[in-house]
């Protein structure tokens, strides 16, 4: 930092978070991370060497490729998630089924780990749905039970000989006797 550098103004970080807070709330922030978490261990395990005093323990496998595309996929779709939010329901349900792929594939699913963040990340994707925005308030008056008359349906119109005009075309209300049969002519 030099004397030329200004000072960060009073309240930045707060307002970040509160930025940040924001567009976390209008996605599927916490389906993205679990599947871009997934892919992790998926991609890491075959390729892992574990080294226990002088013996090197490969975990390497022939279908190594395919554990490296399925972690790359998944890394993707949970990005997706995060940024192109109309994508969820695509996005979960490929996640679910490279998880299922992966077990196979990749040391079952990255010893498990990758294979259930896949599942719950593929899941809360598929049922995310973005919030209603807020309603305003009617206004403020007696509610029910508080002294206000209910409301009532309308009645049909009576017409000038005393029969009732009936809004119902179907034929099929039980003022007309029809029971819910349709009658054809």
């Amino acid at each position: 930092m030099s004397a030329e550098t200004p000072a960060a103004e009073a309240g930045q970080f707060t307002r970040r978070r509160l930025q940040f807070r924001a567009w976390r709330g209008t996605r599927p922030f916490w389906a993205g991370l679990f599947v871009l978490l997934s892919g992790l261990p998926i991609m890491y395990f075959p390729y892992f060497h574990l080294q226990i005093g002088h013996l090197t323990l490969a975990m390497a496998t022939t279908a190594g490729a395919g554990s490296l595309i399925i972690g790359v996929l998944l890394i993707v779709l949970g990005v997706s998630l995060w940024f192109q939010k109309h994508v969820r329901t695509f996005a979960g349900v490929a996640a679910i089924l490279l998880a299922l792929v992966s077990l196979p594939v990749s040391n079952f699913g990255g010893f498990i780990m990758g294979f259930l963040l896949a599942l719950v990340g593929g899941a809360m994707a598929v049922a995310w749905v973005p919030g209603a925005p807020p309603q305003p308030e009617p206004p403020a008056g007696p509610g029910p039970g508080e002294g206000a008359a209910p409301e009532a349906a309308p009645l049909p119109r009576q017409a000038a000989d005393g029969v009732s005009e009936s809004y119902d075309l179907s034929g099929t209300s039980p003022a007309n006797e029809a029971n819910g049969r349709h009658s054809a002519g």
